[in-house]
């Protein structure tokens, strides 16, 4: 037997122990220690309730129905679900330290899926997450956009009604299924208008090796009932009259067609330039519908784009990455806002070339999908 051998043997017998000792506090925790009752404070007694304590502390509001975005089921990777501890959160664990900034650490923020409750906490969220419900909807109808993007047509049934405001998001659930031992969730923005009260339409991204995409294109069937919450996000409309720069990509589609045809239905007429990119036509969609709408509404321009080699002939609009284009077209940014959708990379270098324009952040607008 080799040194080489024994060492790799010894390194294997030691990540085995300390994974076995790792769930055996877990286990050790959550059903021997005794944490007691705990009463959780939210909003200054906005809301009151007492725990058995042991539990993370996302886990224990949305056992309160009070749900907090989370899109990595609490495994403290998305850090989505922040919140201000202002008493009872034990010490920072290193968990978190890597997800919250020095300004943020000093205000108090905390991951809430890794904060154990063991003591009565009190806690601070925005005052529309205690708004935000639980809903079960079938699937009405899935077709396909493209060749890796569904839509989903959902059919609310309990409650049998949603508001919202074009720009937010909702958390789907997808179940536990081969290959996926828990359930999860993830953000998807609507697409569809507010007026549609009793559908919600959802524009879905094949990720590879994603859990959510993988169920809703490999196991998710018309006639399903699925679950998710919300409405959740920043991301709307500004009150004023400003000319405006739209600039998306995929699945970053989705809340301008929401957002689109609610102005339409309400003659909203803000003079807006709508920059969509693409690699290829086979990623374009609803082109014809974006066509029509311009023939309809003299304040709106689709100015859809592709990055790649696309044979001459087969496509005879824009040309370049997104960014090139909104380049070539705007001229100065003096008086627009800017609304962005799409992946963090696409955002950020959008942002440069708005700066160099003059546009400045305050009338900056983004939803990143990370």
């Amino acid at each position: 037997m080799t040194a080489l051998y024994i060492i790799l043997i010894s390194a294997g017998v030691s990540a085995a122990l300390s994974v076995l000792l790792a769930t055996l506090l877990i286990v050790a925790e959550r059903y021997l220690v005794n944490y007691g009752q705990c009463k959780i404070d939210v909003n200054q007694g906005a809301k009151e309730f007492d725990v058995r304590g042991g539990e993370s502390l996302l886990a224990v509001l949305r056992n309160e129905n009070i749900f907090i975005p989370s899109a990595c089921g609490g495994r403290g990777t998305c850090a989505y679900c922040k919140c201000k501890i202002s008493a009872g959160g034990g010490p920072l664990s290193p968990t978190e330290t890597p997800l919250l900034s020095e300004e943020e650490i000093a205000k108090d923020i905390r991951i809430s899926c890794q904060v154990k409750v063991r003591e009565d906490v009190k806690l601070e969220i925005p005052e529309e997450l205690l708004l935000v419900q639980e809903f079960t909807a079938e699937v009405e109808r899935i077709r396909d956009l493209t060749h890796d993007i569904k839509e989903l047509r959902l059919k609310l049934i309990d409650p049998p009604r949603i508001e919202f405001t074009p720009g937010h998001y909702v958390q789907l659930e997808a179940p536990a299924y081969e290959g996926n031992p828990e359930p999860v969730f993830r953000a998807y923005s609507i697409s569809s208008p507010p007026e549609d009260a009793e559908h919600l339409e959802l524009i879905v991204r094949l990720v590879p090796g994603g859990i959510c995409t993988t169920w809703v294109f490999q196991h998710l069937s018309e006639g399903d009932d699925v679950h998710f919450t919300g409405p959740y996000g920043e991301f709307r409309l500004s009150e004023t009259d400003a000319p405006m720069v739209w600039i998306a990509g995929g699945s970053g589609m989705a809340p301008f067609w929401s957002l689109l045809r609610h102005m339409k239905t309400h003659g909203i007429e803000r003079q807006t330039r709508y920059f969509f990119g693409a690699v290829s036509k086979r990623d374009m969609f609803f082109l014809d519908e974006m066509k029509q709408l311009e023939e309809e509404l003299s304040w709106f321009r689709f100015i859809p784009a592709l990055s790649g080699d696309e044979p001459e002939g087969e496509w005879d609009g824009e040309r370049g990455l997104i960014t090139e284009v909104v380049g070539r077209h705007v001229d100065s940014g003096d008086g627009l806002e800017a609304y962005l959708c799409g992946s963090p990379g696409m955002i950020d270098a959008s942002i440069a070339v708005l700066h160099e324009k003059g546009i400045p952040d305050e009338r900056i607008y983004f939803d990143k999908f990370a």
